[in-house]
């Protein structure tokens, strides 16, 4: 979906913050769901989210007060915080996209398509960017932004913050324009933005812009305008993944990652690999992307947890975190599909090395198929079931 260009200016000025500032203080409890970033990996939060829903009653409203989500766990949180009064509905509105999936609602991928961006980049190459100008993107998501105008009913996010069923939405973003790592809000009046190193709070509509925005995958997704400023995937610059959830009242938080427990393994039998493809270098900078900084933080907040508990200060309370991440490699479950999508992706991929070794990475960022995604799906389910007791303090009054 062609737009005009927006005339780029100045981003709006973000209310100062001390910087000796804590967001350890809380006046009340909230929970806070965090979904980290992942393509098509966001699959398994659904199937997590799923199991939780069960455990619910069929009417409970979603337990989280304040949702935070980056990239595809942006579009996750944005749909359940369209549909907070009931997490079952919101739950089943997402399993009914991802149980679907074909690549064909994210990128455009047809054959014609695909040749028409490869002659692109050649003409680029040979005119060294002269005659034709560099592509934006690998490739066009204007079927995602089709398929979140009918899947995600927005409007209604304001709808559920004056029920007083939310409290908060926030989506991670990363400006082109300023570097910063800039996390869209909406919420109850009461909340403020935030302005720290490199990351700010801005409170804000969350619309398709936002969310388009927080998707956009560098160099495989075009970057996105909002107000005129173009932004891309949040987890670029995202040096404090928990920040937002925080800043925005949370001091329980819950993380539905995406990186699996083998993810770092190299191949079996592997003594000495050849150097890395540009496929395989892509998927590592992805996985770095997406998960790296959520690890730093959780490490981060649990030292100055300890260090709150051994001073026994009175007025800071600790801040709970519960991470639940793929039992499996998702990386091993996407090489069973690769041969899912379409051919002329598929061509593209092997062309960069993405069938190599651990190439494979970059593959389950972007195999948006039905196959893939159930068993995605499935292991969430799964793997919510085992960590039960752990997941269930999060979901008082509602299950004890």
């Amino acid at each position: 979906m062609s737009r005009p260009p927006l005339p780029v200016h100045a981003e709006p000025d973000v209310p100062d913050v001390p910087d000796d500032a804590t967001n350890y203080i809380f006046f009340a409890d909230r929970d806070a769901l965090v979904l980290s970033g992942g393509g098509a990996r966001g699959a398994y939060q659904v199937g997590v989210l799923k199991a939780i829903a069960e455990w619910l009653p069929a009417d409970a409203p979603c337990p989280f007060e304040v949702l935070v989500g980056t990239s595809a766990g942006a579009l996750n949180a944005a749909a359940i915080g369209a549909r907070a009064h009931s997490l079952r509905e919101a739950v089943q509105s997402l399993e009914a996209v991802w149980a679907n999936f074909r690549v064909e609602q994210v990128v455009q991928s047809n054959s014609l398509t695909m040749l028409r961006s490869g002659l692109h980049w050649m003409a680029a190459l040979l005119s060294a960017g002269w005659i034709a100008k560099p592509p934006r993107s690998l490739f066009d998501t204007t079927p995602l932004y089709e398929l979140l105008t009918r899947a995600v009913p927005l409007d209604q996010i304001p709808v559920q913050i004056a029920a007083g069923r939310l409290h908060a939405l926030a989506v991670a973003t990363t400006s082109y324009t300023t570097g910063q790592a800039v996390a869209f809000f909406d919420g109850t009046d009461d909340v403020d933005g935030w302005n720290r190193a490199s990351r700010a709070g801005r409170r804000r509509r969350i619309d398709l812009d936002v969310l388009m925005a927080s998707a956009a995958i560098p160099f495989i997704f075009p970057a996105w305008s909002i107000d005129g400023n173009h932004y891309g995937d949040g987890a670029m610059r995202q040096l404090a993944p928990l920040s937002p959830a925080v800043h925005l009242g949370a001091n329980r938080v819950f993380v539905i990652g995406t990186r699996g427990s083998a993810a770092a393994t190299p191949p079996t039998g592997a003594i000495a690999q050849a150097p890395p493809s540009p496929g395989h270098l892509l998927g590592f900078v992805l996985d770095s992307l997406f998960t790296d900084g959520l690890s730093i933080d959780l490490e981060r907040l649990n030292q100055i947890n300890r260090l709150i508990v051994a001073a026994g200060h009175t007025e800071h309370r600790p801040i709970r975190a519960t991470v639940i991440q793929p039992s499996v490699d998702p990386t091993a479950i996407a090489m069973k599909h690769e041969r899912r999508m379409p051919r002329s992706i598929r061509t593209l991929l092997r062309t960069m090395g993405a069938y190599e070794a651990r190439g494979g990475l970059l593959v389950s960022y972007l195999l948006f198929d039905k196959s893939y995604t159930c068993e995605l799906m499935a292991t969430g389910y799964a793997d919510a079931q085992a960590r039960r007791a752990e997941i269930v303090p999060y979901l008082a009054p509602w299950v004890t």
